[in-house]
């Protein structure tokens, strides 16, 4: 029913999300392949569209809504920020005008002969220069709205006639924070130029006509033959010449470029491998074409051609002929040409730059502070307009805006920066999660606001160690305790074969022969010749090499026919193929050696077996099978192997009845299953294949299509051998580590650049995907038309996986960008294989922005990097594949398991903790602030300061700084039972802790304690005036004190040694320093007088009292704060001021508990 339904029409001109996913990546596909129709077939997006049999739905995504919307509001609220940021982006770009990309001829060992110029092959990771560096660390800081704030009122105390209290009192907390930024980031650029300069001077053999010469990495030029020895680092992208191996090719680790720490075989141009000697290349005439620098790293296409040679020598260049920057020579020592450079490798171009990350909650704090400074201006103008604005009324309201600057106090930006520090320090003395490292103190909040968690699969859920767990032969299956059945029949069949050859039955071997030939098997066989079938085409189908260590070098096995397992590892692209091989090893059957044309195997009685390689097929995420032609020397029997997954084999093996079921139960235990078959050849069919092979590889047109029509026509009534079941050994605890993640709500997507099999296995025995899930698998799609029957079939699907590839996912994104982004959200889980380390940033990019929820991302590779900064918060795991992902990171773990401590427990408490102690830090300077308007309103609106320098001073540090930072160590729920409960965080999410509802709630207590203690000190202390400062500053402390009490939910012993500290502070400086605590400085008094004395009578007289009063009050305070009457009615200030709190809280306790109150009566 549903697929009869019409797509609705929308309009053509729909608006795409601001960022462009393809603003940097140019797309292997073509965009003329569409029909235009499909420009009015926009894909239908809500439930309700699918249900109706109507065809003009209208359901437009939400960011072409937005656009309508912009206005005057919009402009006011924010829209001018982003007008002037476009602007500066619009100059930035046209003074940083990137060199476009040109394909190039590059002459070998001739850096001279290039036409163009290149960009230096020097790494520069520093956000700043000597020029930028205070300009862009003063940028960073007063580009939010607080610390400008803080600037401008600190500038306004220069001005005489605006001054209100001492300069320390401003410049002091402003200078303390911007020098401990500016030494922050001086430590890290210092950090960063080190480490570049380490990587720049790193030196290089470099070919010349002179021979060698040593060169720094970056003095390296595009055309330079470069030699990199065993273990180097390659400084460049290079094409691959020649290598000391014999057999003209070699291994790179690309750990740090893809993740994947399987070595690369890279093979070198077979003209310069078959030169006699080194310095040869400088005695030809070539040159390479290399196509302009791309992101792609799985791709290259080029032409090597040597034009002195009659006729001209023209070879193909492809992604096995390339040697790229950031990997490491893995066996032997490499000569390459240097064809991009700097800026323009691939390396480089898959990373992105470090960003300067903000939490969430310092953006709420700083709307929060937009909306205090609102309020303190309509605060000051409500003022003046009581007083009725006379004379100079705007310096007056403006004295008013200083006055009352304590609504948004300057200590709020030191104490959350402190907290943070602190909070740094707890998550790396947490005895539970060792080896933790914070590397940015800026954000520990965010770790308790996280919805979306993007991992890595390769060295972060797995160990990348790959077991061999199960064979199948179709009526007999043999798991890891019955494997000494299999070897004791590998033993016993080469045996015999032993016994066949010493008594010279040759005739045997050609009736075996003969018997083999025959196709399809006639006679049941036994399972003993079952097993040695199977294990022998495991043993011959892949292409692992081994690899021999000796000395520190590693050796061919050709070089002494010393085939011992000693030193022995082997190498391969796929770790599976590594884990079939070193199983036929332990069941008798070993591979000893192997290079271009031949491979040999050692029986268990120690039978050297050769076989000639004729012909290879490698693996293919299209064929999703591999196969290889192998022709026996002493039989000269030619076999055709070929193994693969179970859906690309089912079809091309003999019928049978169990290879579904089997693949079904081995992929429920979370097994990775291959399916051998084998089909004899005769030397007949063989030939016919080699040159309709031969002449398919020539064809210039259709090149892939038909090679892969030959290699399938041979591909036809397999003979099914067997089914393996190989397990990717998990890291620890992963699977009760996700279940934590999604209990507590965080969605979590695998990014990997593994193929589709493999990632969608390790999705299930993660338990990232439940075994009762469906998984939608994401066809394979080139083109708009493709992508949109696919979205649209993907949309009727419920509750399940998504597994798509890398390039599925470009196409996607470039037609349906915001309707792919809302499906995928809804999936529980999302699989994206294949993805480049620039695809992995853009899905974190897309997913910031289409659902303004925080991300984070956890890798532990080079390739992973880019990820890591592109989220709001980046998770390093040091691993097997270096510590670039860890250096990198905002923070850095040892184990995958970590982060469920990590979010759950001090992600909890950092954000709980912050949010309390920036609220408590703005209520402090609002209460304060509420009695400076009541006793400017009681002085006929006066703007003049209730409290001197000092004691403003000493209010926001000594006296209540130890008591509000304490809170740093409050917790409400134990970090067991957050552990215990996951389901807690959600609440996280949701941002209740700091809101509008809560911050309101601040406002009213503190303007409530504010009246209350300034009003009570006035109308208790009435005959006692002039001691208003000293009863109300006394009662103001006992209610900081008190209410830092009430905000506590979880005693530790500091905060109470912090409440009695203070407490003791201020009673020494009430009894030693109480000439501060007296009204009307004589400065003061002379701006009252002459302002305000002819304007009202009154207030003269009143000034005069104040003045003449305060003389005699330094005297008199010891002796009156030292009465009873004293005492008593302070304690009754304080008391009604934080009483009704203390029931509100209790009975709210009580009647309206929050969840984790509940879990932890």
């Amino acid at each position: 029913m549903a697929d009869g339904i019409p797509l609705d029409p929308m309009r053509k001109s729909s608006r795409r999300s601001p960022y462009n996913y393809y603003s940097v990546r140019h797309s292997r596909f073509s965009v003329d392949d569409e029909p235009s129709s499909l420009d009015e077939m926009p894909l239908m997006m809500s439930d309700e569209a699918f249900e109706n049999d109507e065809s003009d739905y209208q359901t437009l995504p939400r960011a072409r809504v937005d656009r309508r919307q912009r206005g005057l509001g919009w402009f006011l609220l924010g829209g001018w920020r982003v007008l002037c940021g476009s602007c500066c982006d619009c100059l930035v770009r046209m003074c940083r005008r990137k060199k476009e990309l040109k394909a190039r001829t590059v002459w070998l060992g001739r850096p001279e002969k290039c036409d163009d110029k290149f960009p230096k092959n020097s790494i520069r990771n520093q956000k700043y220069n000597v020029f930028t560096f205070v300009p862009g660390v003063l940028y960073q800081q007063f580009k939010f709205f607080l610390n400008l704030y803080f600037l401008v009122v600190a500038c306004s105390q220069f001005v005489p006639s605006l001054k209100i209290g001492y300069l320390y009192t401003y410049w002091a907390p402003l200078g303390f924070v911007l020098a401990v930024t500016m030494v922050r980031e001086a430590v890290d650029e210092v950090r960063r130029h080190q480490r570049d300069k380490e990587m720049n001077s790193q030196l290089y053999s470099k070919l010349t006509l002179r021979g060698k010469i040593q060169v720094k990495s970056s003095d390296i030029q595009v055309g330079d033959l470069i030699i990199v020895e065993k273990n180097q680092r390659i400084p460049a992208d290079m094409i691959f010449l020649r290598t000391s191996e014999r057999n003209g090719a070699c291994f790179i680790r690309t750990d740090q470029l893809d993740g994947e720490t399987d070595w690369k075989l890279k093979v070198a141009v077979g003209c310069t491998q078959q030169l006699p000697a080194l310095g040869d290349l400088f005695s030809i005439s070539a040159f390479v074409y290399a196509q302009k620098p791309q992101l792609d790293i799985h791709s290259f296409e080029g032409n090597f051609t040597r034009d002195d040679a009659d006729p001209q020598v023209h070879e193909s260049l492809s992604i096995e002929n390339t040697l790229w920057a950031s990997t490491v020579v893995a066996s032997g020592s490499v000569i390459g040409v240097v064809i991009y450079t700097g800026k323009e490798t691939r390396s480089v171009l898959n990373t992105s730059y470090a960003k300067n990350k903000v939490g969430l909650l310092d953006l709420e704090l700083n709307r929060l502070t937009k909306a205090l400074f609102l309020a303190q201006l309509v605060l000051a103008i409500v003022m003046e307009a009581l007083h009725g604005f006379v004379g100079l009324w705007f310096r007056n309201v403006f004295r008013f805006v200083v006055l009352f600057s304590y609504i948004i106090p300057i200590s709020l930006r030191v104490n959350l920066d402190m907290g943070k520090a602190a909070y740094g320090w707890m998550i790396m003395k947490d005895e539970n999660i060792p080896g933790t490292v914070v590397r940015t103190s800026t954000i520990p909040e965010e770790l308790g606001r996280l919805v979306y968690l993007l991992t890595d699969k390769t060295g972060t859920l797995t160990q990348n160690e790959m077991i061999f767990k199960r064979l199948h032969l179709g009526t007999v299956s043999y798991g890891t305790d019955t494997m000494d059945e299999i070897q004791s029949h590998i033993i016993q069949s080469y045996a015999q074969t032993c016994q066949g050859s010493s008594s010279g039955s040759t005739g045997g071997s050609s009736t075996a022969s003969q018997k083999s030939q025959t196709p399809g098997p006639k006679v049941r066989k036994s399972v003993s010749s079952r097993i040695h079938e199977a294990v022998k085409a495991i043993a011959l189908c892949h292409n692992v090499t081994p690899v021999y260590e000796s000395c520190g070098e590693t050796e061919t096995a050709e070089a002494d026919q010393d085939f011992s397992d000693d030193n022995r590892t082997y190498q391969a692209s796929s770790p599976d193929e590594v884990a079939l091989v070193r199983w036929t090893e332990s069941v008798g059957l070993t591979l000893v050696n192997r290079d271009l044309a031949s491979l040999q195997l050692k029986t268990p009685a120690g039978q050297i077996l050769s076989f000639n390689i004729l012909q290879m097929f490698p693996f293919t995420s299209e064929s999703k099978r591999m196969g290889i032609i192998v022709r026996e020397e002493t039989t000269g029997n030619i076999t055709f192997y070929m193994k693969g997954a179970d859906v690309a084999m089912a079809t091309i093996v003999q019928y049978n009845d169990w290879l579904e079921e089997e693949c079904g139960n081995m992929a429920r235990e979370g097994l990775r299953t291959l399916v051998v078959a084998k089909k004899s050849l005769s030397e007949e069919q063989y030939q016919e294949f080699e040159s309709r092979y031969n002449q398919a590889k020539l064809s210039i047109h259709d090149r892939s299509l038909k090679v892969a029509a030959v290699v399938e026509s041979l591909e036809r009534e397999l003979e099914l051998l067997c089914l393996t079941g190989v397990e990717d050994q998990l890291q620890a605890d992963v699977r009760p580590t996700l279940e934590l993640l999604r209990n507590a709500g965080i969605k979590i997507w695998m990014l990997t650049g593994d193929k589709l099999e493999t990632a969608t296995c390790i999705a299930k025995s993660s338990h990232l995907v439940s075994r009762n899930q469906d998984i939608h698998v994401f066809r394979p799609v080139t083109n708009r038309g493709e992508a949109h029957l696919e979205l649209n079939a993907f949309r009727r699907k419920h509750d399940c996986a998504l597994v798509i590839s890398g390039d599925s996912l470009e196409v996607c994104l470039r037609y349906y960008e915001h309707e792919f982004v809302e499906l995928a959200c809804q999936c529980p889980a999302v699989v994206c294989c294949r993805c480049s380390p620039t695809q992995k940033a853009q899905i974190v990019t897309l997913l910031r922005q289409h659902t303004a929820n925080r991300t984070c991302a956890i890798g532990d590779g080079g390739n992973d990097v880019s990820m890591i900064q592109a989220a709001d918060c980046g998770i390093g795991i040091e691993g097997k594949e270096g510590k670039q992902a860890s250096l990198a990171a905002d923070f850095s773990i040892t184990q995958f398991k970590h982060i469920g401590r990590l979010l759950v427990v001090h992600g909890r408490n950092s954000y709980k903790r912050s949010a309390a102690l920036g609220q408590f830090v703005m209520h402090r300077g609002m209460i304060i602030s509420a009695m400076q308007a009541v006793f400017s309103s009681m002085f006929y609106f006066a703007s003049v300061p209730l409290y001197q320098g000092f004691l403003m001073v000493g209010y926001a540090t000594i006296y209540t700084m130890f008591p509000v930072f304490s809170l740093v160590l409050d917790q409400d729920v134990k970090p067991e039972m957050a552990l215990l409960y996951p389901e807690l965080y959600k609440d996280l999410t949701k941002g209740r802790s700091l809101s509008f509802k809560t911050f309101l709630v601040w406002v009213l207590v503190s303007v409530y304690q504010g009246g209350i203690l300034m009003y009570g000190a006035l109308l208790l202390f009435e005959l006692e005036f002039v001691h208003v400062v000293a009863i109300s500053f006394t009662a103001l402390i006992l209610t900081e004190l008190l209410m830092v009490a009430l905000t506590v939910r979880t005693w530790h012993w500091l905060m109470v040694l912090a409440e009695f500290l203070s407490l003791s502070c201020y009673l020494a400086s009430l009894a030693f320093l109480n000439e501060y605590f007296g009204i009307g400085r004589v400065s003061f008094g002379a701006f009252l007088a002459t302002t305000y004395c002819g304007a009202n009578g009154r207030f003269a007289g009143a000034v005069l009292l104040l003045l003449s009063s305060s003389r005699q009050s330094k005297l008199a305070n010891l002796a009156f704060i030292t009465t009873w009457p004293f005492v008593w009615k302070v304690s009754s200030i304080t008391l009604v001021s934080c009483l009704p709190l203390y029931i509100i809280k209790y009975l709210k306790r009580k009647f309206s508990p929050s969840s984790y109150s509940k879990l932890a009566s």
